[in-house]
């Protein structure tokens, strides 16, 4: 009996031992299931049955129970009945985890938006285009690239190909349409660019201006500059994995103001030789855009008057911190034709349908390779300038999110082609495949 005692005492120490090590995982799957859940239901309009059998299905995330209410706009995930966390939607501003139950309830600022233009024709507005057949377009060479994204390895949800302005393909997985919105992820940097370059055609701001942040002023870090923000090699430290409790994952799911946790941390390296991939440094980007206004209604409203319905992205939402900032590392909402549209303006160098938003420079400013990135980055962009995608211009670059959501612009080929899905994909092959249609 003394030897079953003991066993089963070893036992209940190894459980306990493994739920208090494991605890702090939970607000990981928690919370990342709930804030997945309630931006789907109220921001995307799927089901909690649909968003947890396509978007919450994998480990450990699958691991929670989640629930919602549909009155109160909460979304609410358990993780094996020992941490609950809870996610409200808020219009305007989309869904957000709570950390009180104060949070459920408060007041907001809501960013002012204009009406959708369904008088032009797409992509000034949102009327259909006229049917246009380009004599120099093999366009069962482009269906074939397409379909094979489609199946059940690849799990693509929508793919759009733009071409000369003509949507030459547009293409859906099963519950989905031109109407869905769809989550961009880490294209949601390339957004928060693109507010740094409107601003600086405007003269409010100089990219090569040092970083505006009192508490680095007294420290070496009062040299880092916005450009070193934008192009991710200010040399601070940062942890960005998503597999552990890190860096990333305690600013996503326990932060109230997700723009302060990379202004904290110190310099691990020097400015402008030092590149790591940062979604704070982007969320930290997003605060010292707060500071170039008067009041946050301004802020809020600038990313939407100034350029994002300017452009008639109009279905796009971005998501908000507990602190109203803009969560431009990761959450921005908008369907696959206003994706498109974000492509097209940058294939037209800030110029929309005859005003201009930002600047060739601004353009070269973002493909310019980044210092140490071996050619991969540029400012919030992604791109091709050492070829890693072999069989495609070294000039083509492109907006990049989890799970291999995209937004390329092909310049040389006058082509913008978007993606989403639920799983990266052989992207050199399909890009390869895309652009051998197009005959000299």
């Amino acid at each position: 009996m003394k030897i079953f005692k003991r066993i089963l005492l070893l036992v209940l120490i190894l459980v306990l031992s493994t739920i208090i090590y494991n605890y702090p995982k939970l607000n990981m799957l928690s919370g990342y299931s709930a804030k997945n859940i309630a931006s789907s239901v109220f921001v995307a309009n799927r089901t909690l049955a649909f968003t947890d059998k396509t978007d919450n299905n994998f480990a450990p995330v699958n691991l929670a129970s989640d629930a919602i209410d549909l009155e109160s706009k909460i979304a609410i995930s358990s993780a094996f009945g020992l941490l609950t966390r809870k996610a409200v939607y808020r219009k305007g501003l989309g869904a957000v985890l709570t950390l009180t139950e104060k949070d459920e309830t408060a007041n907001y600022l809501v960013p002012k938006r204009k009406k959708r233009d369904n008088l032009k024709v797409y992509p000034y507005g949102d009327a259909p285009q006229k049917d246009t057949v380009f004599a120099n377009l093999d366009y069962a060479k482009i269906d074939s690239s397409v379909d094979f994204l489609f199946d059940s390895i690849n799990q693509t949800r929508a793919v759009l190909i733009i071409y000369k302005d003509q949507i030459v393909l547009e293409k859906y997985a099963d519950g989905f349409s031109k109407e869905s919105k769809l989550l961009g992820w880490s294209m949601t940097k390339s957004i928060l660019s693109t507010v740094f370059g409107v601003l600086e055609h405007q003269g409010k701001l100089g990219v090569n201006d040092k970083a505006p942040i009192a508490s680095w002023q007294k420290d070496e870090r009062k040299n880092i500059t916005i450009s070193n923000l934008l192009q991710m090699n200010s040399g601070l430290e940062w942890d960005e994995n998503y597999e552990e409790i890190s860096d990333a994952t305690k600013m996503l799911f326990l932060d109230r103001d997700m723009t302060k946790m990379q202004e904290n941390k110190p310099l691990v390296g020097k400015p402008n030789e030092t590149w790591n991939y940062s979604s704070g440094t982007t969320n930290l980007l997003s605060g010292i855009l707060r500071s170039y206004f008067k009041t946050h209604q301004e802020y809020l409203d600038f990313w939407y008057s100034d350029f994002i319905d300017k452009i008639g992205m109009n279905s796009m939402l971005l998501e908000a911190d507990l602190s109203g900032n803009y969560v431009g590392s990761s959450y921005s909402w908008a369907t696959t034709r206003d994706w498109g549209k974000f492509g097209l303006l940058y294939l037209k160098n800030g110029n929309w349908n005859g005003e201009q938003l930002f600047t060739k420079k601004w353009v070269d400013y973002i493909t310019t390779p980044t210092p140490t990135s071996d050619g991969t980055y540029g400012a919030q962009f992604w791109l091709n300038a050492e070829n890693h995608f072999k069989d495609v211009p070294s000039n083509m670059y492109y907006a990049d999110g989890f799970q291999g959501q995209r937004v390329y612009v092909l310049p040389d080929q006058e082509m913008v082609i978007v993606r989403f899905g639920l799983k990266n994909f052989d992207e050199n092959e399909f890009l390869k495949g895309v652009i051998s249609a197009i005959e000299e």
